[in-house]
């Protein structure tokens, strides 16, 4: 009977994903592609087939915080969640939705909070923070929707003393799967209801 060798790609693949577990949790970074490609060069890989995809690494930096933050993590997330459920009630003209690492539960301390905005106007977003006297940069960012790749509005600001980053959509792309890359899984989100669900009362 033939031995099977072992999948010394397949391990790699995992030793890369808790190396970047690991750099995001004790880092304080959230920046997958960032964590990875540090966790490559500390592995001493080359091969991009052993590159770990975002979800890998998600389940591992969930594996890790479970481990070593237990008992600390689950109220940071749950405080996270309370003060993106306030901004997205200030933000409900813009129909907001929670993605990101704050919605799935494996955001860190210097995490931001990632918001998805569906409204009819990019541009009224950014004249209700200049009416707030919020300082924002703006940038875009490439999305796909629909299986079409777009380059759309973003906007960064602090709300206390908390990142925020926000992708402004059209009202009419709330219909269709939203993916950061084009291979990549549809992108989790979440309505005013749904965090009220998931975040406790104060």
């Amino acid at each position: 009977m033939t031995r099977e060798r072992p999948n010394k790609q397949g391990t790699l693949r995992e030793q890369i994903a808790h190396l970047a577990a690991r750099i995001m949790a004790e880092d304080g970074i959230d920046d997958f592609g960032y964590a990875k490609r540090k966790a490559a060069r500390q592995a001493g890989a080359h091969d991009a087939r052993a590159m770990p995809d975002n979800e890998e690494i998600e389940r591992a930096l969930r594996a890790y915080r479970e481990l070593y933050h237990q008992g600390r993590h689950e109220p940071l997330i749950a405080e996270l969640r309370r003060q993106a459920l306030g901004l997205m009630r200030r933000l409900s003209r813009f129909n907001p939705y929670l993605v990101g690492p704050v919605l799935s539960g494996v955001a860190g301390k210097h995490s931001a909070i990632d918001l998805h905005l569906f409204s009819d106007s990019a541009k009224e977003f950014e004249l209700f923070l200049l009416n707030q006297g919020i300082r924002y940069k703006s940038t875009q960012v490439r999305l796909f929707l629909n299986d079409a790749e777009q380059l759309v509005p973003a906007y960064s600001f602090e709300y206390g003393a908390t990142e925020i980053r926000v992708i402004a959509l059209d009202a009419r792309d709330l219909r269709h799967p939203l993916k950061t890359s084009l291979t990549g899984r549809p992108v989790e989100r979440a309505s005013i209801g749904m965090v009220e669900l998931l975040s406790p009362p104060s």
